[in-house]
């Protein structure tokens, strides 16, 4: 007789830190930093995907992983941000302070042309909450793993940018029906 898991067990890690991420830029492309010493390990029967973007591919292959066995997740990519991609933060407050001042305020604004935040949040808490039961290994966008625990959470959309997702730290999500617990800041590796 075979046991099934009745709870989803969820790690979201987030993505080594690169230029971009530094620089506050709205790309995902681009060479991972150096990570943690050695290979992640884990346990057997762990599903591991991944967000479609350079980064996070290329810090589940920093970590040891091979590639052909994490799955690429179109759910866990980050915001599309249309005609901002690849712009500082910094140097778009400065060319369209009102359009900047929208999306930080408005979780339906998308002046950039892309995705909103609540269209974000809507997706993921989507594939969140289709999980089948077991355990998954997720490589997420920051924006991602904010938009999975405020859902989880059962939190305002104003929750979104008040959570701080470091680079190579892990989220924690257990849960079934509907019910979510957190775990927040476990470093990876």
């Amino acid at each position: 007789m075979t046991v099934r898991p009745l709870t989803v067990r969820l790690t979201l890690v987030a993505p080594a830190m690169t230029t971009a991420l530094r620089e506050a830029r709205f790309d995902d492309a681009g060479p991972v930093e150096a990570g943690p010493a050695g290979p992640l390990t884990l346990p057997a029967g762990v599903r591991v995907v991944s967000s479609p973007s350079g980064r996070c591919r290329a810090t589940a292959a920093a970590l040891g992983l091979d590639l052909d066995s994490v799955a690429s997740e179109p759910a866990l990519a980050g915001c599309a941000m249309g005609r901002w991609r690849g712009r500082r933060l910094d140097e778009l407050t400065a060319a369209e302070p009102e359009s900047v001042a929208a999306w930080l305020g408005d979780p339906a604004a998308a002046p950039h042309g892309g995705e909103s935040l609540r269209a974000l949040r809507e997706r993921v808490a989507d594939w969140l909450d289709a999980l089948e039961p077991g355990a998954v290994h997720a490589f997420a966008e920051p924006d991602v793993i904010r938009a999975a625990v405020a859902h989880a959470l059962g939190a305002p959309e104003s929750v979104f940018w008040r959570l701080d997702v470091r680079p190579l730290h892990a989220v924690e999500l257990s849960g079934r029906a509907g019910r979510w617990n957190v775990r927040l800041g476990t470093p990876v590796g």
